[in-house]
């Protein structure tokens, strides 16, 4: 009897704890306005961050302008939703600085992973036509190395279209994520 009465209290405590993981995670769906306002908002300024650094360097008269703002306002605009999900979970329950830390983490990881990610798709497919054909051990290996390669040459290259403005928008926009006024209350 007491080994039945542990094993129903083992039950009970496993459900409560699902119970309050579901919780967690419903609560840190972001609300709709935020992902309707918040993702235009955000790709916008990834595009204004990526330009005003060619600018900057004199390299907005570039040949490929316009496919280099698509990608990372494309990016930008793909990584916001998860990102913001990914934060507001780590961040739920927390202290305003904890929250900061978390948007500011999650916001440069999602965007700079994804527009990487988009990077290396159009890196793959300009290269695949010197590949072998799919479904190949060599094929696999050509594939995996030529994404490798286009995540290294974007973190090298692309990364540095982040600065100076990015790095002001991101401090920005997750201090107004992580304040008082915007505790996730959901």
């Amino acid at each position: 009897m007491n080994e039945a009465a542990a094993s129903v209290e083992a039950k009970a405590g496993r459900a409560a704890a699902g119970a309050r993981k579901r919780a967690r995670l419903a609560r840190s769906v972001p609300s709709v306005p935020l992902l309707l306002f918040g993702a235009p908002f955000w790709s916008a300024a990834m595009t204004l961050s990526a330009w005003f650094a060619l600018w900057l360097f004199e390299r907005d008269v570039t040949f490929h302008l316009a496919e280099l703002l698509w990608l990372f306002g494309s990016g930008a605009l793909l990584a916001w939703p998860p990102s913001l999900f990914l934060a507001r979970f780590a961040a739920l329950g927390r202290r305003a600085e904890t929250r900061f830390a978390a948007y500011l983490f999650f916001l440069s990881l999602g965007t700079i992973g994804v527009t990487a990610l988009l990077f290396a798709l159009d890196y793959r497919e300009f290269y695949s036509q010197w590949h072998a054909p799919i479904g190949t051990r060599t094929w696999f290996f050509q594939f995996a190395f030529t994404t490798l390669i286009a995540f290294y040459q974007f973190l090298v290259m692309g990364l540095r279209l982040y600065l100076p403005i990015g790095g002001v928008i991101l401090v920005a926009v997750s201090l107004w994520l992580a304040s008082d006024r915007f505790a996730q209350r959901r």
